[in-house]
This record gives C-alpha cells, sequence and structure tokens, in this order.
C-alpha cells in the first residue's frame, strides 16, 4: 500500500473515530480536517464527511455537538446581533472576533489529542470566518478587513455579550491660527476639571474657544460621530500666531456613522465658522498611523518675533548677538512649561537669524530652528536655564512680546507640493 493510501485509511478510520465519539456538528466535523483540500466551507466538508460514512455504513449521531457545545449552531443569531448593532451605520469593511469559553478551550486541546488528524482548524478562526459569512449575506458588498476596519465586533461566549467598535477616520490638514489667545486644543477648566463651574461659566473650559474645535464641529456633525481627538505637529503659545501654509495636523473623528464626506464642502464650512480666526487647508483623508508621524516627524520652523529690551540696544550690536546665538543652544526645560514638561537638558540647533531695531529699545527678529527649540528663552534666557541666549549676549534684558509661527518646514513632495503621510487610496 502507497503512503498515500495509508494517509487516507488513517484519515478514514478517524473519522469513524470521531463519528462514535458522540454528536458532532458539521462544522466541528469539517473543521477537523479544515486544512485539507480547498473550495468548501468547514460545514460543507463536514456533511460531506458524514455522507461517506453513511456509506461505509457509520451512523452520525444526532444532539449537541459534543466538542463545541452547539456554539457553531447560533452562528446566524450572532450574525443578527451584529446587524442590528450596526443598523444606520456606514461602513464597507467588518472584522469579527470572538473569546471562546475555557471549556471550549480544554476541548479542542483533548481533541486534538484524541484524534490527531493534522489538519484541525482552531475554532476561533472558524467561528469567526462562519459569522462573517453570515454577516455578509445581511450586507452584500462589504468585505472582511484585518487591517483598520470600519467596524469590528467582539463575540464573548461565555458571557453572550457583542461588543461593537466603530473604527475612526483620520483626516490629514493643516492650519493658520490668525488671531491670538486661542489655544489648539481644548483645556479642561483648572478650577472645576471640565465639570462647570461660575468661573468657567458652566463650559467646562479654560478658555472659550480652541483650534480643535474650531476643525472638529464640523466634521463631527456632518459624519454623526461621537467626537473627535485632534493631533498636531507640535503646537504653538496660545498668545502667537500661526501664519505661512499652516501647521500640520490630523484629526480623528471618533465613532463616525457616516464616513462619506464631502471635505472640500467642510473646509469651506470650517472656515466659515470660524471666521478669520483659524483657516485649513488641505483636508485629505489618511490612515489611522499618520497620527504617529504627525506627531513624532521633528521639522524646522521659522519664527518672527517683536523683542523689547530693558536699555536702549543698537543695530550693530542686535546683529553682533543674533549671529553669534547660530548653532548649538542649550536649554533646560523652561519655567512656564515645567508643569507639563519633563525637566531635563535640551541640545537645540538655531539655523538662521535676521533682526532690525524698531526703534532703540523694540527690534523684530526671525529665527530659523531646529524642531523643538523654545524662542521666547532663546530671547531671554530664562534666568540662565537658556544658552547662549541673546538678552546674555547683550547684557540687557530682553523678552517677547508678539511672536509668530511663519514656517512650518514640512516635508515635500517632489513636485513641491505638503507631503501627505499614509493618505488613503
Amino acid at each position: 500500500m502507497t503512503a498515500h493510501g495509508d494517509s487516507a485509511g488513517r484519515r478514514a478510520e478517524l473519522v469513524r473515530e470521531i463519528l462514535r465519539a458522540g454528536a458532532i456538528c458539521p462544522e466541528c466535523l469539517g473543521r477537523a480536517f479544515g486544512k485539507l483540500g480547498r473550495g468548501l466551507s468547514n460545514e460543507e466538508r463536514g456533511r460531506a464527511i458524514e455522507t461517506a460514512a453513511l456509506a461505509l455504513g457509520v451512523q452520525p449521531k444526532s444532539g449537541t455537538c459534543w466538542l463545541c457545545g452547539g456554539a457553531f449552531s447560533e452562528v446566524a443569531v450572532w450574525a443578527e446581533r451584529a446587524a442590528e448593532k450596526v443598523r444606520g451605520v456606514e461602513f464597507r469593511t467588518y472584522l469579527f472576533g470572538v473569546r471562546l469559553s475555557p471549556r471550549l478551550d480544554e476541548m479542542e486541546a483533548y481533541f486534538a489529542e484524541r484524534f490527531p488528524t493534522g489538519a484541525i482548524e482552531p475554532a476561533k478562526h472558524a467561528f469567526n470566518r462562519a459569522v462573517g459569512r453570515a454577516f455578509d449575506r445581511l450586507f452584500p458588498g462589504t468585505t472582511v478587513a484585518f487591517v483598520e476596519p470600519d467596524v469590528s465586533f467582539l463575540i464573548d461566549l461565555p458571557a453572550a455579550t457583542l461588543d461593537v467598535r466603530i473604527g475612526s477616520l483620520f483626516f490629514f490638514g493643516r492650519y493658520r491660527k490668525l488671531v491670538r489667545g486661542i489655544p489648539q486644543t481644548k483645556w479642561p477648566c483648572r478650577r472645576c476639571g471640565g465639570r462647570g463651574c461660575d468661573v468657567c461659566g458652566g463650559t467646562g473650559k479654560q478658555y472659550p474657544e480652541s483650534v480643535e474645535e474650531w476643525v472638529a464641529e464640523p466634521l463631527v456633525d456632518a459624519s454623526d460621530a461621537e467626537g473627535a481627538r485632534f493631533h498636531g505637529a507640535g503646537r504653538e503659545d496660545i498668545d502667537a500666531l500661526m501664519l505661512g501654509e499652516g501647521r500640520p495636523f490630523v484629526i480623528e473623528i471618533v465613532a463616525p456613522r457616516k464616513r462619506t464626506l464631502d471635505l472640500e464642502a467642510l473646509h469651506g464650512e470650517i472656515n466659515r465658522r470660524a471666521s478669520a480666526r483659524v483657516e485649513v487647508d488641505g483636508l485629505a483623508p489618511v490612515k489611522r498611523r499618520a497620527v504617529e508621524d504627525v506627531k513624532e516627524t521633528r521639522v524646522g520652523k521659522r519664527y518672527r518675533a517683536r523683542v523689547e529690551f530693558a536699555e536702549d540696544v543698537t543695530a550693530d550690536a542686535l546683529e553682533r548677538a543674533l549671529g553669534f546665538l547660530v548653532g548649538t543652544i542649550t536649554q533646560r526645560t523652561p519655567r512656564r512649561v515645567a508643569h507639563r514638561r519633563a525637566d531635563k537638558v535640551r541640545m537645540r540647533k538655531l539655523l538662521e537669524t535676521t533682526g532690525a531695531m524698531v526703534d532703540r529699545r523694540t527690534a523684530e527678529i526671525e529665527v530659523a530652528t531646529e524642531g523643538g527649540l523654545y524662542v521666547k528663552e532663546l530671547v531671554s534666557g530664562d534666568d540662565g536655564r537658556t544658552e547662549p541666549s541673546l538678552a546674555g549676549r547683550l547684557g540687557v534684558d530682553a523678552r517677547v512680546t508678539e511672536l509668530d509661527v511663519v514656517e512650518i518646514m514640512w516635508p515635500r513632495r517632489p513636485d513641491g507640493s505638503v507631503d501627505i503621510p499614509h493618505p488613503l487610496p
């Protein structure tokens, strides 16, 4: 007898042993040999095995499957429950996951040891696929996605529960902040922590508006979402303007019930509502991992600052001091942000400087810096925490009275346009 014949004979004997062991559903019988061949579902394979066994005089036993405990008989029920969870939700892709009972885990191990077919498909994989197929029949045109599905389901068999998660939408863009006094993101009220009190007028906010809110609200409204999270490529001070082509950001729209959005119209709506306070450009759909790129890509920046001196300063002295500063700057975490930043020493590059005196005690300067350099402290010295500094080189106290970010040196495409990280196809 050939090796193939030996193998086929052994599988036939295993089928007899499995069927004699107790009632087993077609799904579990089929997945016992699930890694053999293609083109059939486990249930179809199981029924074919039953038919072949009957021809050999082996009668399958009736009753609840002793292996899965009847779990696979509930596949259609779980698919219906999942469908109810997403009625009215727009989606194109989905994914199922299942948490098995300890009993089923134990029975799986026992089955594999007692009936070593060498081709068993794990119950978890088979169950997820079976429910997915049943779900797909309820929503034709949708498809499984193992990465970033629009909706995902977790079936907990021991608890008999089903949870659904609606995947976020992500949009890359750039914002300009045209007035001072607006933070990038919403700040909870310092007094009440966001609950609402007399100090914040019941809003729960430290500041009445933010870039995040101006950008997010039209998108949340249009997508019927639960909310939004703002991810910026750094942030400017509240009292600083953000000019030029704007600061890159990714806005995450949480649990949207609508996914097809008119971004051109929404771009106009954001700018209309913000009314020359905040402007956005270049809204484009991106993948989740664009958030990491935007938050972690370190890029240079160009600033314009108005500086006041405690004593008279000459144009020549200003020019010499600015030229001396170009190079490595050593900065200990500034006092003004020490409550929210780790107290450590950072080495950053100052790339370029220019400046001119407006009057004997006022100057306008421009500096190009490596990402992460604090410009206000570059000017003031922050009581020696920044070395060298403009104040230190001049021997005159100096402070920034106005600060504008005029350029974020974000990566460019070969055609010169702003690079969009991880765009959706």
